[in-house]
């Protein structure tokens, strides 16, 4: 229903417009839009000290005038120029560098863990590569690294580290003994060897 309202008022309000704001513009004067009492007030109470006072607003004061044409500002900052001259020069740079073809053209390397490692490390962060070494070294001897002389190193919280060393290990290869492993195998057929042996005495 809204809709519908507001669909024939905005009609309305659109018919014969150009009509009536051709009626508008042909009148001689519009209608000034009305005043607050506190403004009429102050117009009386102006009009009684000085009569004259909307002829001199309605004419043209030549001192006035000729005061706006003296003023004039100069001023002698370079800081235009200076930033024109750095914008031409930075555009020149550019299409140097644009027609300048490349001068190695081989694929770059990845890096080590993917991402390139920042240079600069804000206290309380580490990076992938410092994890893994102390994780490690936690790992290989945990009475040398205990986690509140890591958190000291890195710069860490010690909560912090001792989740990551409770959580995350390191992967490590081994690589058993191949004695070991043949002693095992012998130890472990001795027992089926005797069972066979003796089956074999007994018709």
């Amino acid at each position: 229903m809204g809709q519908v309202v507001s669909m024939v008022a905005r009609r309305a309000n659109r018919f014969n417009v150009e009509n009536r704001a051709h009626r508008v513009l042909e009148r001689e004067k519009p209608t000034p839009a009305p005043k607050f009492d506190s403004n009429l007030r102050d117009m009386e109470r102006t009009l009684e000290l000085d009569p004259k006072f909307v002829d001199k607003l309605n004419m043209k004061d030549s001192s006035l005038d000729g005061r706006l044409k003296d003023v004039y500002v100069t001023s002698q900052d370079r800081f235009i120029k200076r930033v024109q001259e750095r914008q031409a020069a930075e555009a020149a740079a550019d299409q140097v560098e644009q027609r300048r073809l490349p001068l190695e053209r081989k694929t770059p390397d990845d890096f080590e863990y993917g991402y390139q490692e920042p240079n600069r490390i804000s206290p309380g962060h580490c990076t992938l590569r410092q994890a893994l070494k102390f994780i490690n070294d936690h790992q290989l001897d945990p009475e040398s690294f205990p986690a509140k002389k890591i958190a000291h190193e890195y710069k860490l919280k010690e909560p912090l580290v001792e989740n990551i060393l409770h959580y995350f290990k390191t992967f490590n290869m081994y690589i058993p003994d191949q004695k070991y492993k043949d002693t095992m195998l012998t130890q472990a057929t001795q027992p089926l060897l005797r069972v066979k042996s003796s089956s074999e005495g007994n018709p």
